[in-house]
């Protein structure tokens, strides 16, 4: 293992969230703590409802948490305001979703561009170009996202989400909405990647052949970690 995954790019330290309902308080994740380093491979699994997305949206901070706190390649979440988290995100993050979430209105090159234009990178379009031929698309840059099969969708999604070489990338239920080849060919892609651009990979998934391929797993059950088989759970109280 290099000196770079000894680094904890990111540290959880008692994560509780709670959201108001008719009947009260309903808690959705409990006094979550552990850590991940850079460059590590994590699967995030448990039942439906269980809190993994929950979870996922706090670690990403497209959502806040109640109590504790997260702390993103050293910027502390819970002290900055969404602007601020927003920069964050577009500095160090990377998301693939499920549904893909692609602009409709944009070809895939124009999709994968996007980010580095935001960033306003000045190599935006070769960026995406070279991450297009990696997933195999260079065929289809000009194809808008209903043009193209669900596999295809989720590869540009890819492409889009390393274009700018984040730290961190988030992958909720990646392959779900695909067939079993077109699932096979995004996990390998995002393995790969992955390990080519030194990102430290969250993943949610239901899959355990697909966690299993992660280095580390955390199981998370009515909103609480708990404790298996896996040794990242090792500080877990």
């Amino acid at each position: 293992m290099s000196a770079l995954s000894q680094v904890n790019i990111i540290q959880v330290n008692g994560l509780s969230k709670t959201v108001n309902t008719l009947e009260g308080e309903l808690p959705i994740l409990s006094d979550i703590s552990f850590n991940v380093k850079s460059g590590d491979s994590v699967a995030v699994v448990g039942t439906s409802g269980s809190g993994k997305s929950t979870l996922l949206s706090l670690l990403a901070g497209l959502d806040q948490s109640t109590q504790g706190e997260i702390i993103l390649d050293g910027d502390a979440l819970h002290t900055l305001d969404e602007e601020a988290r927003a920069a964050l995100r577009a500095q160090k993050v990377g998301f693939v979703f499920q549904s893909f979430m692609l602009v409709q209105s944009l070809t895939a090159l124009e999709n994968v561009m996007l980010p580095a234009e935001l960033a306003g990178s000045a190599n935006a379009k070769q960026q995406a170009l070279h991450l297009l031929e990696k997933v195999g698309l260079s065929h289809r840059i000009e194809h808008y996202p209903s043009q193209l099969s669900g596999g295809e969708q989720q590869r540009v999604a890819i492409a889009r989400a390393f274009i700018g070489t984040p730290k961190i990338l988030f992958a909720d239920e990646p392959s779900a909405n695909l067939d079993s080849k077109n699932g096979k060919l995004i996990e390998s892609l995002l393995f790969e990647l992955n390990e080519q651009h030194g990102t430290t990979l969250i993943l949610v998934t239901h899959d355990e052949a697909l966690a299993a391929k992660c280095q580390y797993v955390l199981q998370i059950e009515a909103g609480k970690l708990v404790k298996d088989t896996s040794e990242v759970l090792a500080d877990v109280g």
